[in-house]
């Protein structure tokens, strides 16, 4: 099934980083910035949680999701704060690129 919102793609790609669903991150991501791979979790990194802080479409092709993820790794937490940009592109959305902050 395909996420209806940028926000959906957003929770649904958290949720692939904490199970290590590699294929489907990149199946998500736009071919334009999609890496060639991505390199599965250390084995001692935790994902703790997602707060979407905001979600707002620019139209109906552009959004952006601004959000921060928790981690605990090797006794250390860490804390991901990100706005993400996604396009829909084929009535599909599509993570693009986002800015840390």
């Amino acid at each position: 099934m395909q996420a209806p919102t940028a926000e959906a793609l957003m929770r649904s790609r958290y949720s692939a980083f904490v199970l290590d669903k590699l294929p489907y991150l990149l199946a998500t991501w736009h071919p334009n910035t999609r890496p060639a791979s991505l390199e599965p979790n250390p084995p001692d990194l935790k994902w703790l949680g997602l707060a979407i802080k905001q979600a707002r479409n620019q139209d109906d092709e552009h959004a952006t999701v601004e959000f921060v993820a928790r981690s605990r790794q090797a006794g250390r937490a860490h804390r991901m704060h990100e706005v993400s940009r996604f396009v829909r592109e084929g009535g599909r959305w599509y993570y693009v690129d986002g800015d840390l902050n």
